[in-house]
């Protein structure tokens, strides 16, 4: 059964209502047969992520940048995991009340190391997510999963 690892920094009620659009849309009934995985950045793993068929994250923008939960999760993971997760398809979603950019471009820099694939371009939710963008972050996960079938 393919397992979609998604990993969180949720310090908010706005990011706690995203990351309940992802798990909803990555655990939708028409999908069935993935695992969906879930794990808070600061205590996810290298063998969750070497475990995982694919990767949704979910994280802030603070201070132009990504959380620094998920900046730790990256520092953790990177080495044990460079060679061996080579193409692993991911998914990022960004949640900032400004301004979003920075933190996109750090977590993209970072898997391009990785050499990960994206499924999709970063999501970025600037302000209050509305029922528009909680949608959005329902199908991207929707999307991620179903990739992994």
């Amino acid at each position: 059964m393919p397992r979609l690892l998604l990993v969180h920094h949720t310090v908010s009620p706005a990011l706690d209502e995203v990351l309940e659009s992802a798990l909803a849309g990555a655990r939708h009934p028409d999908l069935e047969g993935v695992d969906v995985v879930t794990r808070a950045a600061l205590s996810a793993t290298a063998a969750d992520v070497l475990t995982a068929d694919g990767v949704l994250l979910v994280t802030p923008a603070n201070l132009g940048w990504m959380s620094g939960a998920l900046k730790h999760f990256f520092d953790t993971i990177y080495y044990p995991c460079l060679r061996e997760t080579v193409g692993l398809p991911y998914a990022a979603i960004v949640h900032g009340n400004n301004d979003t950019t920075g933190a996109v471009t750090s977590i993209e820099r970072v898997v391009t190391g990785l050499q990960w694939r994206a499924v999709a371009p970063a999501l970025e939710l600037v302000g209050t997510p509305g029922a528009a963008a909680r949608e959005a972050v329902h199908d991207l996960a929707a999307t991620v999963a179903a990739s992994l079938t």
